[in-house]
């Protein structure tokens, strides 16, 4: 590991017309650092708890309060302000009280719930390790966290290690939930009435419609019944989104055992696609096998091929794990269970007025509800791994009136077999600028994230949403209403400024290409009044201009090679100089007021394993753990 001393330097003096993106950029800066502060002032207390009903029933529902502030670290390891910084560290706390508090957290992680909300609400957790990897409690409780799936923790029996298992859909600090009650799905009833329904035989409801009635109490207990009897044991792959959590830890400790962890448990379901003739099974009973509650069949599990939203719940959780075991070996061939999927879908392919439509879900029948491929998976395979054969994954069937434009309404659900959430609409977009389709993209998007910004904080300002004097037990989706309200919107600044996709918002790590420090502040991020753009990716380079829009002021900036620094400079050009050798993970680059530097950077890409190490601290030397009372 190079220290902050020893790394390679160049100075740009070179001054130019600021670029509009430039300004753009600084300018949802600024106003994010004070619409954080506003919007943490309005719905938390000086606690951090959040102004809302003294109680709330059911294992659905602790996810969404992380998901309003998640994104506040993830801004400031940006470039944020601190203030934001400190007051997110509040605001995590006081939703771990309060939902320990509710009943639903335990030991400062959810009891029981799904990998799906799991990955959302530990994206505010994740994100702590970009922050600041030198805060003992983190580094504690990742530790801790990791320990309820690989079989340290001995009340959190998740993980079967014989079998490379996790033991339920429905895990977490309490260990496998194998018999759901009413109670636990009580809050989320009336979200769930506009589902398609779980299981294909229930009494009067039709299998391929978008109603089921929950909040119809017979119907509630026959889903009940059938939950506990096909879907509560055993494994399935959306719990591959707890390779995000080991990578964590890893990245923390460098501890193998976190790395191996990943490793064999990605292999079981290489194991169990192979065994099931090339296709990833859903639901894998306790003893192994394929389909043990579910009558032999390898589609009907929990999240699966049929419910609750097809296709898209398993290939997102393929694609994370696929990626975040190519990033802790450098092995690209990790990729592969993702890619035969994405090939497996496209050869099912039929065409309907034009249009070139895979399969979204298996049902008793066969493969039905036939949509649009979504290039957001051979994104984020492409984004790692720079092969054109995952950017021709990308490109199948490439919808251009969904995806040649920036969407401002950041969704696509329904139409293709994928989607976003979280203000997080524009991967496809971002790979098509990166591709050298769209230069006007850097402009469109940040304006586009600028108005989104400004009509959230319209929004949340309003009276009727003042959390004073708003009903919330009105209804259960209020318990949405900070993730629907909130102003951070950072996927702009996180593609333009990292150059790569915004991660995977079902709990993918941050993964793209390069991220920054302050080398004066010594504090993660871009110095103020600078602004980035990487606007060209190869497998063994990268393209970046970096401005310092302030005209007083010089600024030093420190750019790492990737988030986890998995990444060596070989090279670096300044405009139309020479290209001069360099070596190590950091470059320093030392910006003149005013100046703009345009850098060619050659790369060794993943020459090392992925850490949170800083120019100034090694993460894996941090504390030891603090050890309790022995009994």
């Amino acid at each position: 590991m190079s220290s902050a001393s020893s790394m390679p330097s160049i100075a740009a003096a070179d001054i130019l017309p600021l670029p509009e993106w430039a300004l753009l950029q600084r300018q949802i800066f600024a106003v994010l650092n004070e619409a954080a502060i506003e919007f943490a002032d309005r719905y938390t207390r000086p606690d951090g708890t959040l102004i809302w009903r003294d109680r709330w029933p059911g294992m659905d529902g602790s996810d969404d309060p992380y998901e309003g502030f998640m994104n506040m670290p993830l801004f400031y390891a940006l470039g944020g302000s601190e203030e934001v910084y400190k007051r997110s560290r509040t605001i995590w706390d006081g939703i771990t009280w309060q939902w320990t508090e509710y009943g639903q957290i335990h030991r400062e992680y959810d009891a029981y719930y799904d990998w799906m909300h799991h990955g959302e609400s530990n994206l505010f957790f994740y994100f702590f390790g970009l922050a600041d990897p030198a805060v003992p409690k983190d580094r504690q409780r990742t530790r801790r966290f990791a320990g309820f799936y690989n079989g340290e923790d001995a009340e959190a029996q998740n993980w079967d290690a014989e079998r490379k298992l996790i033991r339920s859909p429905i895990t977490g600090s309490r260990g496998p939930r194998f018999t759901q009650t009413a109670e636990d799905w009580s809050t989320h009833r009336e979200i769930l009435d506009d589902y398609l329904p779980p299981f294909e035989d229930l009494p009067g409801i039709d299998k391929y419609g978008m109603k089921t009635p929950w909040s119809d109490d017979a119907t509630y207990a026959e889903i009940l019944t059938r939950i506990n009897q096909r879907q509560s044991r055993g494994d399935v792959p959306l719990n591959l989104g707890a390779t995000s959590l080991m990578l964590h830890a890893f990245a923390y400790t460098g501890e193998e055992k976190y790395r191996a962890w990943v490793l064999d448990y990605l292999a079981a379901w290489e194991e169990r696609t192979a065994r099931n003739g090339g296709i990833t099974p859903d639901n894998i009973g306790l003893s192994g096998e394929i389909g043990q509650y579910n009558d032999g069949k390898w589609w009907g599990g929990y999240y699966g091929w049929r419910w609750p939203h097809g296709s898209f719940s398993l290939l997102e959780p393929l694609c994370v794990s696929g990626v975040n075991a190519a990033l802790l070996t450098g092995d690209m061939a990790h990729l592969q269970l993702a890619r035969s999927q994405l090939d497996m879908l496209w050869g099912l392919r039929r065409e309907e007025g034009g249009q070139q439509l895979v399969p979204n879900r298996h049902y008793n029948e066969g493969w039905r509800d036939y949509r649009r491929f979504h290039p957001m998976y051979g994104v984020y395979l492409w984004n790692v791994s720079m092969a054109e054969e995952d950017a021709e994954r990308a490109e199948r069937g490439w919808a251009g009136d969904l995806f040649d434009e920036v969407n401002p309404a950041y969704h696509g659900y329904g139409k293709t077999n994928g989607g976003h959430m979280g203000f997080n609409g524009n991967t496809a977009q971002w790979f098509r600028f990166m591709r050298g389709n769209d230069p006007g993209y850097p402009e469109a998007v940040l304006k586009a994230d600028l108005q989104t910004i400004t009509e959230q904080i319209a929004n949340y300002r309003k009276a009727e949403n003042d959390p004073e004097k708003m009903d919330h037990y009105r209804e259960s989706m209020t318990i949405h209403m900070w993730q629907q309200l909130t102003p951070m919107v950072v996927e702009a600044l996180t593609q333009l400024t990292l150059g790569g996709p915004m991660h995977v918002y079902h709990g993918g790590l941050q993964v793209a290409r390069f991220r920054y420090f302050d080398a004066v502040g010594r504090r993660p991020g871009l110095p103020q009044g600078v602004a980035a753009l990487v606007d060209g990716l190869t497998h063994d380079g990268a393209t970046l201009t970096l401005v310092n829009t302030d005209a007083v002021h010089a600024a030093e900036v420190v750019i790492q090679g990737g988030v986890f620094g998995e990444h060596d400079f070989t090279s670096v050009q300044l405009g139309d100089a020479a290209p001069a050798a360099v070596s190590g993970r950091w470059l320093t680059v030392k910006l003149a007021a005013g100046a703009t530097a345009r850098l060619t950077l050659g790369m060794r890409r993943f020459a090392n394993a992925p850490s949170y190490d800083t120019p100034w601290v090694r993460a894996a030397d941090g504390p030891a753990p603090l050890l309790g009372r022995e009994e």
